[in-house]
Parts: C-alpha cells; sequence; structure tokens
C-alpha cells in the first residue's frame, strides 16, 4: 500500500509575513517558464533544493502544504537561525504537544529560481520521519507559498515541474479538459462526484494534494451521507505529525472529475477531526492524492482559479494495494533495512505468524536490502495467489514463512 506524510494534519493559527509578488525572487530577465525535474519515489513528488546557500536538501513538491516547513532543525541550528517564535501544532493524536519554529530570512534556490528573504517553519523534532514510512531522503516540504505565483504545471509521465510566469501563459489546447477550483490560503480545492453504490452519489469538497501518495481520501464525519463501503479493512494510513494515523482502506464504485471517471477506486477513509486543515473555514470532505493526479500531466492556475487535466499513459492503470497485510518501515542508514510495525488483523501476513517489530531480512530467498522500499511494496502488491517467502528475525530468533497473496477489500 502506497503511504502518505502529510503537512495537511498541521494546524497553525497564524499566518505567516506575507511575501510579495515575485519581489523576493530571482529570475532570469524574459524568462517566462522555468524547469524543475523531480524524482517520483514511492508516490512522492521531490526535487532538489539549496538551503540558504549552503545545504543540498530534498523536499517534498506539496500542492496540499500552505507553507514551506524544514524537518531538520539541525540545520537550521548549524546556521545559527534566529527563531522568533513557538507555535504549538497538533500531532496525529491530537493530544502530543508538538511544536515549530518561525524562520525568517532563509534563502531558497530551487533550479533556476533564487527565493530570497524566505519565511518558513521549522519543526522542534523530527515528527515525520520520511526517512522510515516513505523509504525516502527528504528533509522537509516545499509548500504552495513558495510556488502559487506561477501557473504551475506537474508533467508526472516526463518528471517535469514547469512554472510559467502569468503574464505570458496561454491556456492549453483542447487536449486537456478545464476543471474549476477554489483556491483557499493557497491550496487548490475542487468539487468531484463520488459514488458509493448506484443510489448514493455524493458532490464533495476535495483538496488537489501532491503531497499524498495515495489515491483518495474521503473524511467520513465532513458529510452526513458520507458512509463507509461495506467491505473494508483496518488501515494504517501513514505517517503523521508525531505518530501513526489509523483508519480504514476499500474500494469506492467511482469517482468522477468532470468527464473523467475512475472506477473501484482504492479509498481511504479516516474522522476528518484527524486532518484539521489550516484554515477554520475551510469545509472539505478529503484530499485527492498522487494516485490519481499522476495518471494525467495536471497545470493549475492559481490566479484565474482554474486547472487543467491531461491524461497520460497510466490513465488506464488499475488502482493497486497490498495484499499482504503488512506494513513496513524502512530503517538504517541505507534505508534498506525493513521493520514490520504494523499486521492486518486476519491478512496472509497474520495467518503466517508475523508481528509488529519483526525484521525482514530476506524476501523470495533475495537479500531484502537490495529492495527499496517501494520495491519491496511492489512484491506485495502482486495478483492473488502469489506465493511469497520471507526470512524474519525477532529478537535473537530467526525463522521463515510463507504466505500467499490474496484480495482484502
Amino acid at each position: 500500500m502506497k503511504r502518505q506524510i502529510h503537512a495537511i494534519i498541521l494546524f497553525f493559527a497564524f499566518t505567516l509575513p506575507a511575501q510579495g509578488q515575485f519581489t523576493d525572487l530571482e529570475i532570469q530577465r524574459g524568462v517566462r517558464r522555468i524547469d524543475i525535474p523531480f524524482d517520483y519515489i514511492n508516490g512522492f513528488i521531490v526535487v532538489d533544493l539549496v538551503f540558504d546557500g549552503i545545504f543540498p536538501l530534498r523536499f517534498v513538491f506539496d500542492t496540499g502544504a500552505e507553507h514551506t516547513i524544514l524537518s531538520k532543525r539541525e540545520i537550521t541550528d548549524l546556521l545559527r537561525a534566529n527563531y522568533l517564535r513557538r507555535f504549538p501544532i497538533v500531532g496525529a493524536d491530537l493530544s502530543q504537544e508538538l511544536y515549530a519554529y518561525l524562520v525568517q530570512g532563509i534563502e531558497l534556490k530551487v533550479g533556476k529560481i533564487l527565493a530570497k528573504n524566505r519565511s518558513i517553519l521549522v519543526l522542534e523534532e523530527d515528527y515525520f520521519h520520511f526517512e522510515e514510512y516513505a523509504g525516502i531522503d527528504v528533509q522537509g516540504i516545499l509548500g504552495s507559498d513558495f510556488f502559487r505565483r506561477f501557473v504551475l504545471k506537474i508533467n508526472y509521465h516526463r518528471r517535469i515541474i514547469s512554472l510559467y510566469d502569468p503574464q505570458y501563459w496561454a491556456p492549453p489546447g483542447k487536449s486537456y479538459e478545464k476543471i474549476p477550483i477554489e483556491i483557499n490560503r493557497n491550496k487548490p480545492y475542487v468539487n468531484a462526484r463520488v459514488q458509493f453504490h448506484q443510489d448514493t452519489a455524493l458532490q464533495l469538497r476535495l483538496l488537489l494534494d501532491s503531497g499524498a501518495s495515495l489515491a483518495l481520501l474521503l473524511q467520513t464525519d465532513s458529510h452526513p451521507d458520507l458512509k463507509l463501503p461495506e467491505q473494508v479493512i483496518p488501515s494504517n494510513l501513514g505517517a503523521g505529525l508525531g505518530g501513526y494515523i489509523q483508519g480504514y482502506m476499500g474500494r469506492i464504485d467511482e469517482l468522477g472529475l468532470e468527464r473523467f471517471t475512475f472506477r473501484e477506486v482504492i479509498s481511504h477513509f479516516q474522522e476528518s477531526s484527524f486532518f484539521i486543515d489550516t484554515t477554520l473555514s475551510v469545509q472539505r470532505n478529503g484530499i485527492i492524492g498522487n494516485d490519481i493526479l499522476s495518471r494525467f500531466t495536471v497545470i493549475i492556475d492559481y490566479i484565474n482559479e482554474e486547472a487543467y487535466f491531461e491524461p497520460n499513459r497510466d490513465y488506464d492503470d488499475e488502482f493497486e494495494y497490498d495484499r499482504s497485510g503488512l506494513f513496513v518501515a524502512a530503517t538504517g542508514p541505507a534505508l534498506n533495512d525493513y521493520l514490520v510495525y504494523d499486521v492486518i488483523p486476519g491478512s496472509p501476513a497474520a495467518t503466517a505468524g508475523i508481528v509488529a517489530g519483526d525484521r525482514i531480512t530476506k524476501i523470495n530467498c533475495l537479500p531484502a536490502s537490495l529492495f527499496s522500499l517501494s520495491g519491496l511494496t511492489r512484491k506485495f502488491q502482486k495478483k492473488p495467489g502469489t506465493r511469497i517467502r520471507l526470512k524474519i528475525e525477532r529478537g535473537d530468533e530467526k525463522f521463515k514463512v510463507v504466505f500467499y497473496l490474496r484480495d482484502l477489500i
């Protein structure tokens, strides 16, 4: 199962200092478009940047995050940054006291854009743990405060983000479908049709979130008719601030975006209280993540509040999910040491006797260290009936298990 790590579960009762239209950006004169290459890793868009002229870092590119966030405080400690204010933030379980700091005057270089005198948020501790739960070495989130002044184009097929000067940009051709959106606090929302059964179709307000590796997440208590499908399984939805995010996984019959329709969509379900938006007035019903967005080339015109979608070659791909019941974290310096952190009750892995805390050392006779976390995940997404052989370490004990993948929903 693809995992999610969100900035959207942050709640900040404040607004960062305004940064004017292009006034803090150095862009070569006459340049109307800037292309930024990215890596697409385990369902996340990852871009390279230079932090304050010194540190080469990797950030998740996140249209669902209002602010740019540094998760590694040791970097700003080395820079002797002035932590202006300390803010409480809400953790994944809504009970922990977590904190972030406001830091001003930071310089960010992304591609050919040099952004000076930026205000960013720095987490007091690395609450995200991207490395463990997503298997990618990243140090923060590049939020929409950085790119909202441009017309944004994400070409998932070519792995290119393009930023256009809105003065010179013209809408694309007929191969794109224009979809109205609403921009609220720099974040794009779209109205979509979600059908659970033949007699239950809802119009829902969803966030377009490139910082989520899933297809669809619905907040079950955000609408009186938004109910769980008949067949769901308990699911660990991923890592949030300070803890795991619990919920359910199942399928919906259809998801409709204007003329585009997806059927049998793997969907995640969670109480909306766990996903407090950065704007209390925003009433959203869920998010659309990269497992939907990556089937298109996506253009977001922030100024005119319009989006354009062009299907790519992945448009008709089936929605894949884990058929083992395992939730695995990547650990170790090379992020290739794999620890089981949860198991779905009654799943093939649970029936085989695997428990949380087990370490996977081999898969199908090959050392697990040869696989990335996304490669390991793909093994568990193969067709029903596929035999999986694992070598497990549990404390001083070593043993082998065999199980067969099967549909869980």
